[in-house]
């Protein structure tokens, strides 16, 4: 069992994971659930200035997610501000300064940086391993979140946790916390790539 804190951050673009309860949580991982997206625009996309407005699942109320909690403690729910789009019009979050830059500034009041190795299109644990290196250079490595979306472009089944293995190996990284890109796919699978995350993670070999 690792001596750190341990958290797995998990995207719910339309929270029905988190109402359903179907996603197995582990007791000794701090769960966060990123509720995806709270955008400051209508459903016409027509920006609304700052006033962010859910398009989560409706039933997703404070109340349900006061019952998760009953059941596991340890989970936590945040929104997702902007990041998504509605219909053909694409809303960004943007930030003055370049992320390098923002975290250079910035770092100390900086948790975590999920960089979204997903997007990076690499597909083999050595590629991952090159691009979680030099990602490591730009941001604190140990505030540097391994990154996974299922279905995704980037690596994908059991060689991510290949990948997580070599980051361990080869750059003296503890590989404390995981984000899955999204619950919603995972939902088809029994939600295997959090469960096995969170094995690794408490350095398990159940999933």
């Amino acid at each position: 069992m690792r001596s750190v804190k341990l958290h797995l951050f998990l995207l719910c673009v339309a929270g029905v994971a988190l109402l359903g309860h179907q996603c197995c949580v582990e007791d000794n991982i701090d769960f966060h659930f990123i509720l995806g997206f709270a955008i400051d625009a209508d459903p016409s996309a027509k920006p609304q200035n700052g006033k962010f407005s859910p398009y989560w699942a409706d039933t997703l109320t404070p109340n349900s997610v006061e019952a998760i909690k009953e059941r596991h403690p340890n989970v936590k729910a945040l929104a997702s501000l902007s990041g998504w789009s509605l219909g053909d019009e694409a809303l960004r979050c943007t930030t003055v300064l370049p992320y390098i830059e923002l975290f250079i500034k910035y770092g100390d009041v900086i948790d975590y940086v999920n960089h979204q190795f997903y997007t990076d299109k690499v597909r083999s644990p050595k590629g991952y391993l090159a691009a979680f290196q030099l990602r490591a250079t730009q941001f604190d490595k140990d505030k540097l979140l391994p990154s996974y979306a299922v279905n995704g472009r980037g690596i994908q089944g059991d060689a991510f946790s290949d990948a997580l293995n070599l980051l361990e190996a080869n750059i003296g990284f503890d590989v404390n916390g995981v984000m899955i890109f999204s619950a919603d796919a995972s939902s088809s699978n029994n939600y295997y790539y959090e469960r096995k995350s969170q094995a690794f993670l408490t350095n398990s070999t159940s999933v």
